[in-house]
């Protein structure tokens, strides 16, 4: 019973932190849009509590996406799917999947050396 009302809470503030963020949101595409045709707006909004306020919140988000796509494939993953995969003999294993991992190393092999020729260092994402 606890456990179902704890769930409900943060249902309830799940659906009331993605309303903030679409006001936030929308506050900050309004301000986007006036700063250039006012020069006080777009210097408060340049000034360094504002930038900051901006990068942690573009941090917290960042993090809690990243949370929320682990969490979501952890929730999602059938359990039964990784018991069976866990007792299968390793003769069900066939050759193909030898000749698919040579073939996967040598590509990345490959990627790598390309990077590495390139010399230029790329942004992650």
């Amino acid at each position: 019973m606890a456990e179902d009302n704890c769930l409900d809470d943060v249902h309830v503030r799940m659906l009331r932190v993605t309303e903030d963020l679409r006001v936030i949101q929308r506050e900050l595409n309004c301000a986007a849009m006036q700063a250039p045709s006012d020069p006080e707006l777009m210097e408060a909004l340049t000034q360094l509590p504002e930038i900051e306020s901006l990068e942690l919140l573009r941090s917290a988000l960042d993090q809690m996406r990243h949370f929320l796509w682990f969490y979501v494939q952890v929730m999602t993953t059938d359990p039964e799917a990784g018991e069976q995969s866990r007792r299968a003999p390793e003769k069900m294993v066939s050759a193909t999947v030898g000749s698919f991992i040579e073939k996967y190393k040598s590509m990345t092999d490959a990627a790598l050396l390309r990077h590495f020729a390139d010399g230029k260092i790329r942004k992650p994402n």
